[in-house]
């Protein structure tokens, strides 16, 4: 390798992009920067984002990084997108945005869920068809939505993107898409990595939809090659290789090593997600495992809950605490907040599968109702949300000893000691937080190595760049994990409990 080679990888996630520029020779990440989104939302569920914010938020995210005085533009040889999942980005026929993007969080769409598993046969035959449910967020009921409730913005449809799609297509100009993104759209058959011809014709039966899906390609390939304008306005090299990308998570498992099995990753985000790598396909026969492909040519099931972040920041905000004492009155609460319970539902929910959800908060007296047991609750509420998504990991078979943990939350240690105690098994961070722009800009290092280089083994290349932080690693504590074994039961009861309202 003659002098530096340097990768730019952008994770456009629902509250911002974040950008990185990785030095190969290095060994490491020389600049990071980031640029916020905003939200359009309705009462109805509705969840929405122009995708020019998200190109505009690239343009601010990648002039921060090419500007640090340690980057030289001209050794930027690939970049890789990351993009959050499931959103609906739809195209006219000169490639201009038809509405906005609807999002992985929305639930408008909810009846259009259970109107597609009903014109395919029911939950069992769409498992068969695609190897997952149309969960709520999913990007096929928002097509359908699309249809019934925007038929002229339906007849201008000419190409359906992910949102990471269509920051490649803004990078490249190419309608392409990998495996792994492609397998949250519920229409994409999993086990044979294809689009499913029974879905998408429950969707619209006329085949028009065949013809606005973008080509399919694998994740160590190149998605193009960056627009000359493109180029010219970022000073890049003209043959910047832009990578095949993919969806968030996807991602964020390159970016913490989840890439052969054993490991599994836990993210404290918006929302929550706990996932593992598969060397073949796993379908739940329940339905609530996502059975998703990696982006690395694997698989990658994972189960995924609404209402993480979204609840401690709900908390922060009615108390109007910043995060510093938000943590404080956490801290000062005991495990089990004094015996109230929070299902953390504000979002509705995806796992389990309750859209129409609402939260609820149990066990309230007139001498536990204090902030700071709300804030506990809240936040073991979302802990105890994920812990159910381990349930439904290991019943699938899927072993492991400790949990990587990403996402906004695992930089709290109170939050950290909280998910070794309920999940009762050590977590470990990764020393570089931003396990999706990281991910991305492997993977873009992977797909350039493999266009200029020969052959190339990701596990290596994870290897020298995703370290972890054992300074931070945290054991559970036995008898505070025996303690929430005990909540955790009252947590699956209490929902058990409410699940008849919830599902009204």
């Amino acid at each position: 390798m003659a002098g530096d080679q340097l990768f730019i990888g952008l994770d456009s996630g629902t509250q911002g992009t974040k950008a990185i520029v990785l030095s190969r020779q290095k060994g490491r990440i020389l600049a990071q920067a980031n640029a916020p989104h905003g939200m359009i939302e309705n009462e109805r569920g509705g969840r929405e984002q122009h995708p020019h914010w998200w190109t505009d938020a690239c343009k601010l995210a990648l002039e921060k990084v090419l500007g640090n005085r340690s980057v030289d533009r001209k050794l930027v040889k690939a970049i890789s997108v990351s993009g959050q999942q499931h959103g609906m980005v739809p195209l006219d026929a000169d490639g201009v945005v038809i509405r906005p993007a609807k999002l992985w969080c929305d639930t408008e769409t909810k009846s259009q869920c259970r109107t597609l598993t009903e014109r395919v046969g029911g939950d069992q035959a769409v498992r068969s068809a695609i190897g997952n449910d149309v969960a709520a967020g999913f990007t096929a009921s928002k097509l359908l939505w699309l249809k019934e409730n925007e038929p002229q913005n339906y007849d201008r449809l000419a190409t359906v993107l992910l949102p990471h799609d269509y920051i490649n297509f803004w990078l490249t100009g190419e309608r392409r898409t990998e495996c792994g993104d492609a397998s949250g759209t519920a229409y994409f058959d999993v086990e044979n990595r294809c689009w499913s011809k029974i879905l998408l014709d429950a969707i619209d039966a006329s085949g028009k939809l065949e013809t606005c899906l973008p080509e399919l390609i694998d994740a160590h390939n190149p998605c193009g090659i960056l627009k000359p304008e493109i180029a010219r306005q970022f000073d890049l090299p003209k043959k910047t290789i832009v990578a095949a990308g993919g969806g968030d998570n996807m991602i964020a498992a390159i970016g913490t090593g989840n890439i052969k099995p054993g490991v599994i990753t836990v993210s404290l985000g918006t929302s929550g997600t706990i996932y593992a790598y598969s060397d073949k396909p796993i379908v739940d026969s329940k339905g609530e495992l996502a059975a998703f492909c990696s982006s690395s040519g694997g698989w990658l099931p994972l189960v995924c809950t609404m209402n993480v972040t979204v609840t401690t920041e709900l908390l922060r905000s009615l108390f109007k605490l910043d995060l510093k004492k938000f943590t404080s009155l956490v801290a000062t609460a005991p495990p089990g907040a004094e015996g109230l319970l929070l299902l953390p539902y504000f979002n509705g929910e995806r796992t389990p599968a309750l859209p129409d959800a609402k939260a609820t908060l149990h066990g309230m007296t007139p001498m536990n109702l204090s902030a700071q047991n709300l804030c506990r609750a809240g936040m073991e509420g979302a802990t105890l949300g994920l812990r159910y998504g381990l349930d439904i990991i290991e019943r699938n078979g899927i072993s492991l000893k400790e949990l990587r943990l990403i996402g906004g939350g695992s930089n709290n240690p109170i939050w950290r000691q909280m998910v070794a105690d309920i999940f009762e098994k050590p977590v470990v961070l990764p020393k570089d937080a931003e396990a999706g722009a990281l991910g991305a800009g492997l993977q873009a290092m992977w797909c350039y190595c493999n266009q200029t280089e020969g052959k190339t083994d990701l596990e290596d290349l994870c290897a020298s760049f995703v370290l972890l932080d054992d300074t931070r690693r945290t054991e559970p504590a036995k008898a505070t994990a025996s303690l929430y074994r005990d909540i955790y039961s009252q947590y699956l009861e209490l929902e058990r409990c409410m699940r008849p309202l919830n599902q009204v």
